[in-house]
């Protein structure tokens, strides 16, 4: 699958994955469905956290956790199709991933999936936003908590992106990148 995707170091030594190209579009609302059948090209693959060295799963979960659980069901605009595109840089954002924080399971439902707990991660991506031309103009950052839950099995699996947050001190020209 072909992707536009690479990392980049903000001046603060934050690493941010730079996806140059908007997938899903539209107007009005995000079809969910596209990206759900987008998300299934990764299941089966793994990715490594660059900084712990932990190898994140992607299961057979992920794809409909993504695209239908109650924090995507609620995201309107601009988060929803950040959110959207981000599945463009899954791999790279588990690579960049940061800030592991332990979380007990509290839901029975995830009794059997996430029997050893939860983890979360801090993650960081960027996309474009175009002139009225169809140019770069700038891309926004965002940073997002990566779900993983700690399955039985001692794997860690990729479950959820929450809490996309558009952060406003950060945003690059497309003049102004290096790599």
């Amino acid at each position: 699958m072909e992707r536009k995707v690479n990392i980049i170091t903000d001046i603060d030594g934050n690493r941010i994955v730079m996806i140059n190209d908007i997938k899903f579009k539209g107007k009005r609302k995000v079809n969910w469905e596209d990206v759900e059948s987008y998300l299934k090209r990764y299941v089966g693959e793994f990715y490594s956290i660059a900084a712990t060295g932990e190898i994140v799963y992607i299961g057979t979960d992920l794809p409909d956790e993504y695209t239908s659980s109650n924090y995507t069901a609620r995201l309107r605009g601009g988060s929803a199709k950040a959110k959207a595109n981000a599945s463009q840089g899954l791999p790279e954002m588990i690579e960049i991933a940061t800030g592991k924080q332990f979380e007990e399971n509290r839901k029975e439902k995830h009794s059997k999936n996430a029997r050893l707990g939860w983890y979360r991660y801090v993650s960081r991506f960027a996309l474009p936003v175009y002139d009225e031309y169809g140019e770069i103009e700038r891309y926004n950052v965002f940073c997002a908590l990566m779900l993983v839950r700690h399955a039985r099995d001692g794997k860690l699996y990729l479950y959820e992106i929450i809490e996309i947050k558009k952060e406003t001190r950060n945003l690059f020209r497309s003049g102004d990148l290096t790599q």
